[in-house]
């Protein structure tokens, strides 16, 4: 397993900032060290006006590709799961998203936003967040708040991983966690670089 403070975690009720919390700890943190090596992906609304009728994935080079939508209707899409009033396209989310999620010798930190319901329908995705956890390379992560009191399992089971640090988003402590990620990470990536990345 991997050692303690390895696994950052980011929660928070929708639409408090995590995706943009987690977006600007990247930039900074490639800003700072452009040789860093970065894999991992975000998720981000789809808008038609002021209108969300989906989300997407993005991959941290700036690939896209469709994760869900209240727009497609096909005999294909009426197969596909559903969150809310969204049908979840599990094959796009896992062309995109399970090829940056693979460990590599060189990667020094992966990001995922996020842990989530729409994310869980993939079953090669939690078993991929699993196996990084176990190499040691640090995790930057987004996970629901638990609804109605109870955390999605594989949520649970993050939570609960021996190297979890839980920072839990609102309107007025985001900027301050921002700040904190960035150096616990900061630290974290500089002992990893320091012991030849192990």
């Amino acid at each position: 397993m991997a050692a303690p403070g390895k696994c950052f975690l980011v929660t928070g009720p929708p639409g408090v900032g995590k995706t943009t919390l987690i977006i600007k700890v990247f930039e900074s943190l490639r800003s700072s060290n452009p040789n860093l090596k970065l894999q991992g992906f975000y998720t981000r609304e789809i808008r038609e006006g002021t209108q969300r009728v989906g989300f997407e994935v993005v991959t941290l080079d700036g690939r896209k590709g469709l994760l869900a939508s209240n727009k497609i209707s096909s005999p294909e899409s009426h197969r596909w799961p559903t969150v809310g009033r969204y049908r979840v396209d599990v094959a796009s989310f896992e062309s995109l998203a399970l090829p940056e999620l693979q460990v590599k010798e060189d990667t020094d930190l992966f990001i995922i936003d996020e842990v989530g319901k729409m994310e869980l329908y993939s079953s090669s995705f939690f078993p991929a967040v699993l196996k990084i956890l176990e190499t040691g390379v640090p995790l930057l992560a987004s996970v629901p708040i638990p609804k109605a009191g109870r955390d999605i399992p594989g949520v649970a089971r993050l939570k609960n991983h021996p190297g979890a640090a839980i920072f839990t988003l609102n309107p007025s402590n985001r900027d301050a966690i921002k700040e904190r990620i960035c150096s616990l990470l900061s630290d974290q990536l500089q002992k990893s670089i320091r012991c030849g990345g192990v």
